[in-house]
């Protein structure tokens, strides 16, 4: 899929696209969304491009965005990143940019806030990312940051979370600290 023209449009062809490869995903995986139908997905979808062009960045970084809800007081769509591991092109990104602005070297190029601020989607927080594991197995190779509380990453915390041993984990670790193997799952509400 290529770039995205400016943040928040797509090209007619893209948005075609994007729908295709969503309507496909949501076909195959019904069980994260049973009783919802495509049709009203695609109507809310139209109706905000901006959310659209949130749901290509999620999927041209690897993160398989998919239906996994929808809110009973907004009506509002809730998509996740589905993908089986941590999507492979936002890792290696620590927790936010004061941890960022504290590493003095081996910096990375960004931040899963930052990045995930740019992308206009949220992160799972941990009620969120341990909802994602009830759907499937997720993360058995990488990890991913969930949203920290503020009491965590006010004393230089944040949580990540992944699955092993057939069990799913929520861990803490400093902000600034970035893996390979790590990146963040995105939220985002239509």
């Amino acid at each position: 899929m290529k770039e995205a023209r400016k943040r928040g449009t797509l090209s007619s062809k893209q948005g075609e696209e994007l729908l295709g490869i969503l309507k496909a995903r949501f076909e195959k995986h019904g069980e994260r969304h049973g009783g919802l139908k495509w049709a009203e997905v695609r109507a809310k979808l139209e109706a905000h491009p901006d959310k659209l062009w949130s749901l290509h960045e999620m999927e041209s970084t690897g993160g398989e965005p998919d239906v996994v809800g929808r809110d009973k007081d907004t009506g509002e769509f809730i998509f996740f990143d589905c993908s089986p591991e941590s999507p492979k092109g936002r890792t290696s990104v620590c927790y936010d940019r004061e941890a960022l602005e504290s590493r003095k070297e081996f910096k990375p190029k960004t931040s899963a806030l930052d990045m995930a601020s740019a992308m206009g989607v949220e992160l799972l927080d941990e009620e969120e990312y341990r909802a994602l594991q009830k759907m499937g197995e997720f993360d058995t190779k990488s990890s991913s940051w969930v949203k920290a509380p503020a009491d965590v990453r006010k004393l230089g915390g944040a949580l990540f979370g992944d699955r092993r041993f057939g069990r799913v984990f929520v861990y803490h670790n400093g902000a600034q600290s970035y893996y390979s193997g790590r990146g963040f799952r995105g939220s985002l509400r239509v």
